[in-house]
């Protein structure tokens, strides 16, 4: 697991960053989704300046903590990323962690 991005609560959304050794996204926005149009749409639409950089649904975990999850894509990237937005342990920010999906052989 690695910590990808930090966000702060703004409104109904989130304001933050994602950087990695190919990514150096700052002013990242995930804006609520006021018109879902079924219970599988995305909750947020992710954004950086006016490009839709990905989307983010409302998970709970077993423990029943709430998270989101995101992918985001690009076509500069080689594959979708996919990471969970969590509350930090302060409860004063948001930490973005990426886990890189298991292979089916479990490499």
């Amino acid at each position: 697991m690695a910590n990808i991005g930090s966000f702060k609560k703004v409104g109904e959304g989130f304001e933050g960053e994602i950087v990695t050794l190919a990514l150096q996204a700052r002013n990242v926005r995930l804006v609520a989704e006021t018109n879902r149009p079924n219970d599988n749409a995305p909750n947020y639409r992710v954004y950086l300046g006016r490009v839709e950089l990905g989307a983010a649904w409302t998970r709970r975990s077993s423990e029943g903590r709430t998270y989101l999850s995101l992918k985001l894509d690009d076509p500069s990237f080689a594959a979708p990323i996919f990471a969970n937005l969590f509350t930090d342990e302060d409860g004063e920010g948001y930490s973005l962690i990426w886990t890189r999906p298991r292979s089916r052989n479990g490499d």
